[in-house]
């Protein structure tokens, strides 16, 4: 889990670093195809089954959607302060849940309500309407979480038949080419000094996945949550020092709120399954 949260703290800081030069296209095709090289050489045993070809079209709409998020995730972390940015994520479990509940037609427990409740609250606490002007780039963040839920939903769908190896390939195989045809409507010249940047973004985001999904096997995901959600202080620190970003008590408080309801709910839901551990999907993981 602390490779996991350096990785996505890596990967935020080199696209917010390729961002500086390139357009946020250009950042999330260069991310790709940095992962699709590290795929070639590493996961080529993976290329049977990709063959096969399962579930391709639902491939094709959970990579849409998934890019589509990421390009909103990646403009917050280029305008917003970095802590911010993981605080507003952790409303993903909400996003979830409500898409669990349209799509899979699953029932809401009440734990599950309340921690949607809370995380609404936690929402409300770090962007304060009515202090001032909303970022908008925070609504931008929040719409990115609501994508990741929705991809996850179709994520769990795709396990029924793909492994969660494939399911990553995938993602790479499909968003490169979205990334290329998008990044060539915003093109701008792409400096050397920016490669270094670019190995962090792709390789930071394959490994935090990877390290994630790897936790995910051998812990609960009670002890997965509050350990992902030091990411917040952890980035706070990282934007202080690198570029001088404010600590926002307001976005600790508001991230707590968020966290608490998640891990109390999970805790609930434990307790009533007591013979069985919470399920906690690999793939889950692999959502930026």
């Amino acid at each position: 889990m602390a490779l996991s949260m350096a990785s996505f703290i890596g990967m935020s800081v080199g696209s917010r670093e390729m961002a500086a030069t390139m357009s946020i296209r250009q950042v999330l095709f260069f991310r790709a195809l940095v992962g699709f090289v590290v795929i070639l050489l590493v996961a080529r045993s993976l290329f049977p089954e990709i063959r096969q070809m399962h579930k391709f079209p639902l491939h094709v709409a959970r990579n849409v959607v998934h890019f589509t998020a990421q390009y909103f995730w990646t403009i917050g972390v280029v305008l917003l302060p970095l802590a911010s940015v993981f605080a507003l994520e952790f409303t993903m479990p909400i996003w979830v849940t409500l898409f669990a509940w349209l799509i899979l037609r699953e029932r809401i427990s009440g734990p599950r309500l309340l921690a949607t409740a809370g995380g609404f609250v936690g929402v409300l606490v770090i962007v304060r309407p009515g202090i001032g002007m909303v970022d908008p780039a925070a609504g931008l963040v929040l719409v990115a979480a609501a994508g990741y839920g929705l991809s996850l939903i179709m994520v769990k769908n795709l396990t029924r038949q793909c492994s969660p190896g494939a399911i990553v390939i995938w993602m790479i195989l499909i968003q490169l080419p979205l990334g290329f045809v998008a990044s060539l409507t915003d093109w701008r010249p792409v400096q050397f000094s920016a490669v270094p940047w670019m190995l962090l973004a792709g390789i930071g985001a394959l490994s935090a996945h990877f390290c994630q999904a790897q936790a995910l096997k051998r812990l609960e995901a009670s002890v997965v949550i509050p350990i992902d959600f030091l990411r917040v202080p952890m980035a706070a620190i990282v934007g202080y020092y690198a570029y001088g970003e404010a600590i926002d008590l307001w976005v600790f408080l508001g991230g707590a709120i968020i966290l608490l309801s998640n891990f109390q709910a999970v805790l609930a839901e434990r307790r009533a399954r007591p013979a069985q551990a919470i399920p906690t999907d690999p793939p889950a993981a692999c959502l930026k």
